[in-house]
């Protein structure tokens, strides 16, 4: 594809982003993923919580069937869903510490078998069903950005008030708990802000990838950056990067949007990879030499 048409492209874009509304909340949608995604996802990189941030998106699903079986908001039902749950996992795993892999293990199949009980108890199948498993940014409605925005205001305030907490508990937590700093309330509410987080990203790139928009962001951040201040900004603005760039090659190629962001995020990760151990090995020779 010649520059011309990649600027003709970009025209069409920028037009079709001031005509159509449904693209107007996607690009917002996107803008407030990344900002949850590039705080959040860094916390979760530096803490090992990957896995367990899958479990609890996994068990998201139950709450989404529950809210499509009962009539109400299904991004609601997977909020209460992924909360309880992480809280569960978090209650159990502090007292039994070699128990947390089973409870995820038995917490991201159980979420996504009572989603489908629940489901399979309507009378018919929900026809956007799919846009919760695998997203679909360009379907986002107001209400999910209301919704979208209030958690993404919660998530940052929480991060940015007790940012010198987050800090002493992520880099050294028997130190903080020595200095007076509550460990235990920190653990529980860094899980109730990954369930929010997980929701919030449920609409942009769905339960199933939902991990790579969560750990990409912060992983290339964390190649370029040391200091936590710097590596949440960067993440953000990486975030958002991949979510616009996504959305962008999904209108214009006709493919899923979540899939889209996601085969980004995780290109840029493997060549941001390549990149950095290129240097490094550079480094080092020039080094020894």
């Amino acid at each position: 594809m010649t520059m011309i048409n990649l600027r003709r492209l970009e025209i069409i874009m920028i037009k079709a982003l001031f005509e159509y509304h449904f693209l107007q909340n996607a690009l917002l949608a996107g803008i407030l993923a990344s900002i949850v995604c590039g705080i959040i996802g860094v916390i979760v990189v530096e803490k090992k919580l990957i896995m367990m941030s899958g479990g609890i998106a996994h068990t998201a699903y139950g709450g989404v069937g529950l809210g499509y079986l009962l009539g109400f908001e299904p991004v609601l039902g997977a909020f209460l869903f992924a909360v309880f749950s992480a809280l569960g996992i978090g209650f159990i795993s502090r007292r039994k510490k070699s128990q947390t892999d089973i409870l995820i293990g038995l917490f991201w199949p159980l979420g996504m078998a009572l989603g489908i009980l629940f489901i399979s108890m309507m009378d018919s199948y929900p026809p956007d069903m799919t846009s919760y498993l695998f997203g679909s940014i360009i379907s986002v409605t107001k209400a999910d950005l209301l919704l979208m925005a209030g958690m993404t205001v919660v998530v940052l305030l929480s991060v940015t008030v007790l940012f010198n907490n987050w800090k002493a508990y992520l880099f050294d937590s028997e130190f903080a708990s020595i200095i007076g700093i509550s460990t235990k309330f920190l653990e529980y509410f860094l899980l109730a802000l990954i369930a929010m987080t997980v929701v919030v990203l449920i609409r942009v790139v769905g339960i199933i990838l939902v991990l790579a928009l969560l750990t990409a962001p912060a992983a290339v951040s964390g190649m370029l950056f040391k200091d936590l201040k710097k590596r949440m900004i960067s993440s953000v603005f990486i975030g958002a990067f991949f979510c616009t760039a996504g959305l962008w090659a999904s209108y214009y190629l006709d493919i899923a949007s979540g899939a889209a962001i996601v085969i980004l995020c995780v290109v840029c990760y493997f060549a941001a990879y390549c990149i950095t151990a290129f240097k490094n090995k550079r480094r080092t020779s020039a080094h020894i030499s």
